[in-house]
Protein backbone atom coordinates (compact mmCIF):
# COMPACT_ATOMS: atom_id res chain seq x y z
CA UNK A 1 0.00 0.00 0.00
CA UNK A 2 1.46 3.52 -0.89
CA UNK A 3 1.38 6.28 1.05
CA UNK A 4 -0.23 9.58 -0.70
CA UNK A 5 1.43 12.81 0.05
CA UNK A 6 -1.19 15.34 0.99
CA UNK A 7 -0.30 18.74 0.32
CA UNK A 8 -1.60 21.35 2.85
CA UNK A 9 -2.66 24.51 1.25
CA UNK A 10 -1.54 27.55 4.05
CA UNK A 11 -3.06 30.70 4.24
CA UNK A 12 -0.63 33.95 3.71
CA UNK A 13 -0.68 35.37 6.29
CA UNK A 14 -0.17 31.70 8.22
CA UNK A 15 3.30 31.97 6.15
CA UNK A 16 4.11 35.83 6.91
CA UNK A 17 3.56 35.16 10.15
CA UNK A 18 5.70 31.55 11.06
CA UNK A 19 8.49 32.72 8.42
CA UNK A 20 8.71 35.78 10.71
CA UNK A 21 8.40 34.06 13.43
CA UNK A 22 11.84 31.82 11.95
CA UNK A 23 13.38 34.80 11.76
CA UNK A 24 13.18 37.12 14.37
CA UNK A 25 14.91 33.53 16.04
CA UNK A 26 13.12 33.95 19.75
CA UNK A 27 11.99 30.24 19.00
CA UNK A 28 14.05 27.13 17.49
CA UNK A 29 12.68 26.07 14.10
CA UNK A 30 11.10 22.66 16.15
CA UNK A 31 9.21 24.73 18.61
CA UNK A 32 8.06 27.14 15.03
CA UNK A 33 7.25 24.06 13.47
CA UNK A 34 5.01 22.67 15.77
CA UNK A 35 3.11 25.52 16.49
CA UNK A 36 2.61 26.37 12.89
CA UNK A 37 2.23 22.83 12.24
CA UNK A 38 4.81 22.47 9.16
CA UNK A 39 7.65 20.77 8.38
CA UNK A 40 10.91 22.84 8.67
CA UNK A 41 11.74 22.44 5.13
CA UNK A 42 8.86 24.44 4.24
CA UNK A 43 9.37 26.91 7.30
CA UNK A 44 13.32 27.75 5.70
CA UNK A 45 11.41 28.01 2.12
CA UNK A 46 8.96 30.66 3.52
CA UNK A 47 12.20 32.48 5.23
CA UNK A 48 14.30 32.67 2.05
CA UNK A 49 11.15 33.96 -0.18
CA UNK A 50 10.26 36.23 3.09
CA UNK A 51 14.11 37.51 2.60
CA UNK A 52 14.05 37.82 -1.27
CA UNK A 53 10.83 39.28 -1.49
CA UNK A 54 10.03 41.47 1.37
CA UNK A 55 10.88 44.41 0.05
CA UNK A 56 8.39 44.53 -3.07
CA UNK A 57 5.98 45.01 -0.34
CA UNK A 58 7.13 48.42 0.40
CA UNK A 59 7.65 49.34 -3.42
CA UNK A 60 5.57 52.40 -4.72
CA UNK A 61 2.74 51.57 -6.37
CA UNK A 62 2.72 54.78 -8.78
CA UNK A 63 5.90 53.28 -9.77
CA UNK A 64 4.05 50.00 -11.01
CA UNK A 65 1.17 52.08 -12.29
CA UNK A 66 3.34 54.12 -14.51
CA UNK A 67 4.55 50.87 -15.98
CA UNK A 68 2.71 50.48 -19.39
CA UNK A 69 2.64 46.76 -21.51
CA UNK A 70 3.68 47.72 -24.69
CA UNK A 71 1.81 44.60 -26.46
CA UNK A 72 -1.85 45.63 -24.08
CA UNK A 73 -1.41 49.31 -26.13
CA UNK A 74 -0.68 47.56 -29.47
CA UNK A 75 -3.67 45.38 -29.18
CA UNK A 76 -5.41 48.28 -28.19
CA UNK A 77 -4.32 50.30 -31.26
CA UNK A 78 -4.83 47.41 -33.55
CA UNK A 79 -8.82 47.47 -32.29
CA UNK A 80 -8.93 51.18 -32.75
CA UNK A 81 -7.71 51.09 -36.22
CA UNK A 82 -9.90 47.90 -37.05
CA UNK A 83 -13.18 50.24 -35.77
CA UNK A 84 -12.10 53.14 -37.88
CA UNK A 85 -11.91 50.98 -40.90
CA UNK A 86 -15.14 49.64 -40.83
CA UNK A 87 -16.71 52.67 -39.73
CA UNK A 88 -15.11 53.97 -43.19
CA UNK A 89 -16.03 51.03 -45.30
CA UNK A 90 -20.06 51.45 -44.43
CA UNK A 91 -19.70 55.24 -44.92
CA UNK A 92 -18.23 54.91 -48.48
CA UNK A 93 -20.37 52.24 -49.31
CA UNK A 94 -18.20 49.50 -49.52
Amino acid sequence: MTKEKIRKKHSKQLKFKAALALYKSEKTISQISQEYGVHQNVLQRWKKKLMEEGPEVFEDQRQKKSVIDPSADLERKIGQLTMEVDFLKKVLGQ
